[in-house]
């Protein structure tokens, strides 16, 4: 019987595996930038999907990068600066970033990225003391309506998700979101102290960030602002409670600006079939994060209609000028 030589042999299994492994996995090492320092939800966004890129086969590798600063504006700089048209390219942003831009009247706006795609979303919650005599979103709405000066917001930084949640919770009452009172704290678990210690009438987080003293019973969590009610969860949404709220803290990521289609497309593709990955999926399980996944065209129209949003409602509270 005739046999080949085992270098040839060796040839053949090298080839056989790599026409088994996708096409983009062979050519696919990325530069992936997280606009904020180690340890964050950026910064842990970039690298789960490092993760999950390589162990579902989409990249050969994928080097992470981290460019802390004003709330991912000094990032989006150098990325818009330093890599337009480099197709091997990507940065994590999210709602965070879109506050920051404006309100730090950042030359490099989201306007000059290639939007790729959403990826995650954590659902907001406002919570009160067990002891608070506020027992729904509606006991809430009714202090804020008869002195908006003395129902006192804690939450995350000035001009952040949990500062939009407490303007848009105003407007949709009927209050003046001008007048809001809103205090920010660096760190939860300050915000936490300050909410405990009834220093403050209420809270706005994500909701993971407070589960477990909702749980525990030493806070009430008087509304949610996803669309329908979580499966599971008994809070309410506040849009049950007749009032229209509904944001979420959402992250996403972009390419620079300048590349072409096919280079788009190829970007895109790719972190598609992360998100299907089995790799992706744990992640999520394990980091409690909600799949959000929108790509192409309804991303960037959802960007755009979210920016606007965004510097409307900073703009009502003082924090953006006309």
């Amino acid at each position: 019987m005739f046999q080949l030589p085992a270098r040839l042999v060796g040839a053949a299994v090298a080839l056989t595996l790599a026409a088994a492994t996708p096409a983009f996995a062979q050519q696919l090492e990325l530069k992936l930038m997280a606009p904020a320092a180690p340890g964050g939800g950026w910064d842990q966004t970039a690298r789960s999907m490092q993760q999950a890129l390589v162990a579902a086969g989409v990249a050969r590798s994928v080097q992470v990068t981290n460019v802390p600063g004003a709330g991912g504006s000094v990032g989006i700089a150098q990325f818009v600066n330093g890599a337009k048209g480099d197709g091997n390219q990507l940065m994590v942003n999210g709602f965070v970033m879109v506050g920051a831009l404006a309100m730090n009247k950042s030359p490099v706006t989201l306007e000059q990225v290639t939007p790729i795609a959403r990826l995650t979303e954590e659902i907001q919650v406002i919570v009160v003391p067990a002891n608070s005599p506020i027992k729904t979103a509606q006991d809430l709405a009714a202090a804020v309506k008869a002195d908006i000066a003395k129902v006192t917001f804690a939450g995350g930084s000035a001009g952040g998700v949990d500062h939009v949640m407490a303007a848009l919770f105003a407007g949709a009452v009927g209050a003046d979101a001008k007048k809001i009172n809103y205090i920010p704290f660096s760190g939860g678990g300050e915000s936490l102290a300050a909410i405990l210690g009834a220093k403050v009438t209420a809270g706005i987080s994500g909701l993971s960030e407070y589960d477990g003293q909702i749980k525990s019973g030493k806070l009430r969590a008087i509304g949610v602002t996803s669309e329908k009610r979580i499966p599971g969860s008994d809070i309410p949404t506040f849009k049950e409670q007749g009032i229209d709220l509904v944001i979420a803290n959402w992250r996403s990521v972009v390419a620079p600006p300048g590349i072409t289609p096919e280079q788009r497309k190829t970007l895109s593709d790719a972190v598609e079939k992360m998100v299907k990955s089995d790799a992706w999926k744990d992640i999520l399980k394990q980091k409690g994060w909600e799949d959000a996944y929108l790509g192409g065209d309804a991303f960037a129209d959802f960007l755009k209609k979210e920016t606007v949003r965004v510097t409307d409602v900073l703009r009502s509270v003082g924090l953006v000028k006309s």
